[in-house]
């Protein structure tokens, strides 16, 4: 992740500027706001967005563009809620760029590739779960949490070769060959990364995770 600016033509700048823009206007009219009034909530949010700034920092570059580092989005989506997570992963994105390891220029594509689209999926895997399987509590952490979690950068891994591909960065070989393979890789610690945090939030503090509710994971189970 972290793309170069140079990688991509006006066009996709400009189209993920529309699409942030779009973004940012859905999460202004419909993010539950009213949860950062308390005072923990809000310190969760900053909080996160510290850490994910810290874990995007440490990052191993293969080729300009092509970096690699833990993402922190499923673990984002279900503690938060889609809108509150792009709000995260927007203040980790700042931060990262504002301490030079990305340029200004490429703050809207990254944020699309790295933000939006994990949270979509990550959400839209959360909705389809919650739909086919019990609402029990291991399934809650294993295949949301952990699972979840590595077939989210998975599929962030395989759109992000897609757009590198499509806008003429990398030839499909390389990108086959020498970066997509190291998302399998990057999901195994991403899934413990979100898994372990998740089961400590939900065991001390289910209040803070805006997808766990007591009476549907553990009443009667």
């Amino acid at each position: 992740m972290n793309f170069q600016p140079d990688l991509f033509s006006g066009v996709w700048h400009v189209f993920a500027v529309l699409c942030g823009l779009g973004v940012a206007v859905w999460i202004g009219r419909t993010a539950p706001w009213r949860r950062l009034l308390d005072g923990h909530q809000l310190n969760a949010v900053l909080g996160a967005a510290v850490i994910l700034t810290l874990l995007w920092s440490l990052n191993a570059g293969v080729y300009p563009g092509l970096n690699l580092h833990l993402l922190g989005a499923m673990a984002a989506t279900l503690i938060f809620g889609p809108q509150l997570a792009l709000v995260v992963l927007g203040l980790a994105l700042a931060g990262v760029t504002l301490n030079g390891s990305v340029e200004w220029g490429a703050y809207p594509i990254n944020f699309l590739v790295m933000g939006v689209i994990p949270v979509a999926f990550g959400s839209l895997y959360f909705t389809l779960i919650e739909r086919w399987l019990p609402r029990h509590f291991f399934v809650y952490i294993f295949v949301n949490a952990f699972i979840g979690a590595a077939v989210i950068v998975l599929l962030q891994g395989l759109v992000a070769s897609l757009a590198l591909f499509a806008a003429g960065a990398y030839p499909a070989d390389k990108l086959l060959s020498e970066y997509l393979p190291f998302f399998l890789l990057l999901g195994f610690a991403e899934a413990w990364l979100s898994g372990m945090a998740l089961t400590l939030l939900v065991v001390y503090c289910p209040e803070w995770v805006a997808s766990f509710d007591d009476s549907r994971y553990l009443k009667n189970k």
